[in-house]
């Protein structure tokens, strides 16, 4: 017979563990969004940290001087399952900024997705109130090809409010993979990503790299001195 003490085990209630559904997955990502835009500088660091632990620079907010990038033209798929040459079709000749995601990550991501679907609609509407077109392609490459098919990205980014001037892209591992190296935002696991972004100018090969947590207006204010003083506003 059982003592009471292993009755007391046995007959103890176990809390049943609450397992999001798919349903409830994008709002928890969302919401996590959010409280990482009004959250204060502590938390945000243990939110980079959790699941991206390569570390970046010290001086991460200051844009890092990269100089002229030979990119490779590899072929890649958009959020709409076209093909497109990456530098050919995306970056040549433009001033563009580049993120680095992955669809099933759960912390910097959605954050990063916020942060670029405001830097959009901020240079949307900077760029209509002077009577131009937007200075700043956004591209956002998949750090997990494998898993991350243009539906995927579609819908992730959808999520955030994604607007035309806005490109997501995967394709082949290798051909991504050579990308990402490239680019110096490859990691053996893409859950070690860098919460990056690249800010260059093709025309000019100035390129420059921030941490992608930045406000949007930090980095609006690095793709206009990328850009050059004819986009900058007195």
């Amino acid at each position: 017979m059982a003592g009471p003490f292993k009755r007391e085990l046995l007959e103890s209630p176990v809390p049943p563990q609450i397992v999001p559904t798919p349903r409830v997955l994008p709002a928890v990502m969302t919401a996590l969004a959010i409280l990482w835009l009004f959250s204060g500088p502590s938390l945000r660091a243990q939110m980079e940290h959790h699941h991206h632990d390569m570390p970046m620079p010290a001086n991460a907010a200051v844009p890092q001087p990269e100089g002229r990038i030979a990119i490779p033209d590899v072929s890649v798929l958009d959020q709409d399952g076209r093909p497109v040459r990456f530098y050919s079709d995306l970056v040549r000749g433009q001033v563009v900024a580049v993120n680095f995601i992955f669809t099933t990550c759960t912390t910097v991501c959605p954050p990063m997705g916020v942060n670029f679907a405001r830097l959009q609609k901020l240079l949307t509407a900077r760029a209509a109130a002077g009577g131009g077109a937007a200075p700043a392609r956004l591209i956002s490459v998949s750090v997990d090809p494998t898993t991350d098919t243009p539906e995927r990205l579609k819908a992730w980014a959808e999520k955030f409010g994604r607007g035309p001037g806005w490109t997501l892209v995967t394709g082949p591992k290798a051909d991504v993979d050579r990308l990402l190296r490239t680019l110096q935002a490859y990691t053996p696991s893409y859950n070690d990503h860098s919460p990056l972004i690249l800010v260059g100018n093709d025309a000019t090969g100035v390129w420059q790299r921030m941490n992608g947590l930045a406000p949007p207006a930090e980095i609006a204010r690095l793709i206009d001195r990328v850009a050059g003083p004819a986009t900058v506003k007195k």
